[in-house]
């Protein structure tokens, strides 16, 4: 293929070639001494030459047309190309859209406990996360839970929605959500996938206490107020504690889980959360609930909680105290439980090429009878163990513990859990 460069390159050779052809037989023939007017060369060989170049020329614009007729082609196959490209794009889009935008994940784990209590084996949950995007903005986010591996009439476990919620994005400062959610309190509550904690179980401060795993239906608002601080606020359904039998007025004992819910008293949360330095937060929260028992006795309760979180290099330190208070009437119906509280403080060190051994001790007290000084009903437990992550969302567990105060239940458990 010649290229139209070439092609003027060569029309230009031709044009000097006949000037230079003229211009020296004009030289030789006034050298020679003849007359101008007799020096004009020989008509018949500048014919030859000039037929000779014409079919050059010709043949090289011929050459020229060809190129742009393949030039043309090759324009129109590539416009054909994009066009078509364009239409599978959009089929595409238009067949697998929510396949594009829908994601999958979830998170369970497999627990053998050896306490004085008992020796257990048992796969303790296992959970599905399922979200969509509807936009860049507003998404939805699921989690469904079995506990126990088997549920139903007479069997140990049970299947559970633990979140279903619509999250939009109003500004980068502020976003809103709206549906069945996990309350804003404690380190665990809206955290809790095996391989991000340390220990076999739950810690059972915020188990209960708090009580993990809580959630209600609600409408919750998110401000980032700086770089460092941010704001979480949640309106939202309430506890239903027992008046009566062993677990009257017990925390962990209200919650309904937004099953068939009583809904004569909501709730209000209120969380801080402060980043003074890398590595370090601080949350701080206030939840008030005017009536606990849902029209029946009308006994209001509030929750102080606050925690800590720090982690530098392979050293983290968790803690976290909590507090619940309850209307002095409790005093007659269930002496102690008028208050609630606990607390725990836990050291920890990874490492390893990948920091994947962790080392872990956990002191932790808890009371659901704080409120009668009459006697120690606190419960205290060291937990020492260790974590070895396979993968970063993999973990195998291990932990003694040693427990006294009110109750008794030494001996150690294994895990392994996972989330993806």
């Amino acid at each position: 293929m010649i290229s139209p460069t070439r092609i003027r390159a060569s029309l230009r050779s031709v044009l000097a070639l006949l000037c230079g052809v003229v211009s020296f037989q004009a030289l030789a023939q006034a050298g020679s001494g003849t007359p101008m007017s007799e020096a004009v060369p020989d008509n018949k060989y500048l014919w030859q030459i000039v037929q000779q170049q014409q079919h050059t020329i010709e043949a090289l614009q011929k050459e020229l047309r060809q190129l742009k007729n393949r030039m043309d082609s090759t324009t129109r196959r590539v416009e054909t190309q994009e066009d078509n490209l364009e239409q599978m794009a959009e089929i595409v889009e238009d067949a697998v859209p929510a396949a594009a935008q829908t994601s999958l994940g979830g998170y369970g784990e497999l627990h053998y406990n050896n306490t004085d209590s008992g020796k257990k084996v048992d796969f303790h949950r296992f959970v599905l996360f399922i979200g969509h995007d509807f936009s860049d903005k507003t998404r939805f986010y699921s989690e469904l839970e079995v506990e126990h591996a088997l549920s139903g009439n007479g069997k140990p476990g049970a299947v559970e929605l633990e979140q279903a919620f619509i999250e939009h994005r109003v500004s980068d400062l502020f976003t809103v959500k709206a549906g069945l959610m996990l309350m804003p309190v404690g380190i665990l509550n809206e955290t809790h996938e095996p391989d991000t904690f340390f220990g076999v179980e739950r810690n059972p401060v915020e188990k209960h206490i708090l009580p993990t795993t809580w959630w209600e239906a609600g409408l919750a608002g998110h401000w980032k107020i700086s770089q460092r601080l941010s704001a979480d606020l949640m309106v939202s359904s309430g506890l239903n504690v027992p008046t009566s039998g062993p677990k009257a007025f017990l925390i962990r004992s209200g919650r309904q889980s937004v099953a068939k819910a009583t809904a004569n008293d909501g709730a209000l949360t209120a969380r801080f959360q402060y980043q003074p330095v890398p590595g370090l937060q601080l949350s701080a929260v206030v939840h008030q609930q005017q009536d606990i028992t849902q029209g029946e006795l009308g006994i209001a309760a509030t929750l102080l909680e606050a925690d800590a979180q720090y982690r530098n290099g392979p050293f983290g330190l968790k803690a976290l105290v909590a507090r619940w208070d309850l209307d002095d009437v409790v005093k007659a119906l269930a002496p102690g439980r008028e208050e609630q509280s606990g607390y725990y403080i836990e050291p920890s060190w990874r490492f390893g090429d990948r920091q994947n051994i962790g080392l872990f001790a956990r002191y932790s007290m808890w009371d659901n009878n704080a409120g009668d000084d009459s006697t120690d009903t606190a419960i205290k437990q060291l937990t020492i163990g260790t974590n070895y992550w396979l993968h970063p969302q993999v973990v195998f567990k291990m932990d003694y513990q040693n427990q006294s105060g009110a109750a008794d239940d030494d001996g150690f458990n294994l895990g392994i859990g996972y989330s993806f």
